[in-house]
């Protein structure tokens, strides 16, 4: 078994308040009527855009500026003394499997994941997937203990459904299971408006909506919160719209980004920020990126279009010197020098051959990126060992392993434990039959597609630390041993 640092036990949340450090688990909690089925969100009339939140109604999203200005400064040394109980990442090695949740994706014929994201607090992970539902699970609390025996298959503890296939999602930026009131997820779905979700209890918490000139509802394609949370930037074709999130409704400032049939063309697929510097990057499925100023979205500069694919994802350095951009159909992801804009440092290739948003993610100190493919495989570089003067090789791979049977859409590194979550699965078509029945005849339960594939649906963590650990004393190392999945000896 692995010794790791015993956190002290808390008082579950919910109704009560959050956990009371960082390394406490976040308790979810679903309202739930007298027969213990889940109560959805309440309807919204007319134009009334906040729900009720448990025996609340919040008047703000977060922090109002007061308090804000009131706040004590957060004690970095605690954050830091924290992170520092855990080791670090090691790819020296295979990452092991530690745990899933396969069952909550095979009750429903084609029920693929797209995408999960770590909150930033570390407490929790959501996943997005084809029924329209982004679940939240708790960080297992087994590793929180001071050995692990046995870590089980993961199930959610909120479940929170759109209304049509969800096009982006993302945290609060400011999210910490502390303070109930940081913990939300922005969602956009097809034809719906933003939603704004309590990640706490479940609960439809504000709705943001954005319309064209023609003064009809339209979908935004991409999501980002501003780096202090204040704004939520929703991506369109041809067009930015920013609202505040103290104020929700229809009010928002529209940012263009083709002027006079000069800038960036397509839709806004992906928006990012520098976390250095005052700008935000947008990925357009004409192929483009541009790098535009936070203050009144002025155009800094335009990438030329060098993926083959319409961009799906991409990141800032933690430096912000670099940026890292994929598309779809695109085997390619690129590094950009943000010194010398329009000058691509390095290349990493990877399998992608349809049109599904492929993520990829940078660990805190972006020295590691690890992306998935449409086989299967996670890769991870090693991006110090770039040549720093640009060339035409692409960057090797510092590592591979084969994390699902089908295609891995998803990848997220932990905040500060040596944790990867991975997500997999992807459509599957039907091949031409010349019975007239199309329907299936398996049970509900069986995971094989139509056409005779075995899809792999889950969300799978990943220990990616190192498989011991060596006291200050020098004592001989206790060596992490793996069973079957989800089992540590």
């Amino acid at each position: 078994m692995i010794q790791t640092a015993v956190v002290p036990s808390v008082d579950t949340c919910g109704s009560q308040g959050a956990a009371g450090t960082l390394e406490e688990v976040a308790c979810h909690q679903s309202q739930t009527d007298e027969s213990g089925q889940t109560v959805g969100p309440e309807e919204v009339e007319g134009d009334v855009e906040w729900h009720q939140n448990g025996a609340e109604n919040r008047e703000t999203l977060g922090p109002n500026e007061e308090d804000r200005e009131n706040e004590p400064e957060k004690n970095s040394s605690e954050d830091n003394s924290a992170e520092q109980r855990y080791p670090s990442l090691d790819f020296s090695q295979n990452p092991q499997m530690l745990t899933g949740s396969w069952a909550e994706y095979t009750r429903t014929a084609e029920n693929y994941l797209r995408g999960c994201k770590w909150a930033p607090d570390g407490s929790c992970i959501v996943s997005n997937s084809a029924d329209n539902i982004l679940r939240v699970y708790n960080l297992p609390p087994q590793l929180y203990s001071s050995n692990w025996d046995m870590v089980s298959e993961m199930s959610p503890v909120l479940k929170m459904t759109e209304g049509d296939t969800i096009y982006d999602y993302c945290w609060f930026p400011k999210m910490t299971s502390m303070d109930p009131d940081t913990c939300f997820i922005a969602s956009s779905s097809r034809d719906n408006p933003v939603h704004i979700w309590d990640a706490f209890y479940g609960d439809l918490r504000a709705s943001f909506r954005p319309y064209n000139h023609l003064d009809e509802l339209t979908a935004a394609h991409s999501l980002c919160f501003s780096p202090d949370g204040s704004q939520l930037y929703c991506g369109f074709d041809k067009i930015v719209r920013v609202f505040h999130t103290d104020r929700p409704g229809r009010d928002c400032e529209q940012r263009p980004t083709m002027v006079k049939k000069q800038g960036q063309t397509g839709i806004i697929s992906c928006i990012a920020f520098s976390s250095c510097h005052s700008m935000y990057a947008c990925g357009s499925y004409s192929r483009s990126a541009g790098l535009y100023s936070c203050e009144d979205g002025s155009l800094l500069a335009l990438l030329p279009a060098q993926h083959h694919g319409g961009l799906t994802h991409l990141l800032f350095s933690p430096n912000g010197y670099h940026m890292y951009t994929g598309g779809r159909k695109d085997s390619e992801i690129l590094c950009w020098d943000l010194r010398d804009p329009g000058k691509v440092l390095f290349s990493m290739h990877r399998n992608v051959s349809t049109n599904q948003r492929i993520y990829f993610d940078l660990d805190q100190s972006g020295r590691y990126l690890l992306s998935g493919d449409t086989d299967g495989v996670v890769s991870v570089w090693d991006t110090l060992t770039a040549p720093p003067d640009g060339n035409e090789e692409p960057l090797q791979p510092l590592l591979q392993f084969q994390a699902h049977t089908d295609c891995t859409n998803g990848i997220s590194v932990h905040p500060f434990m040596p944790l990867v979550a991975s997500s997999s699965g992807q459509r599957k078509f039907s091949w031409p039959s010349n019975s007239g029945d199309s329907e299936s005849d398996s049970d509900e339960g069986n995971v094989m597609s139509s056409n005779g594939v075995r899809q792999d649906n889950a969300l799978v963590l990943w220990w990616a630390g190192q498989l011991g650990s060596t006291n200050e004393r020098g004592q001989e190392e206790d060596i992490l041993q793996f069973g079957s999945p989800g089992t540590l000896i």
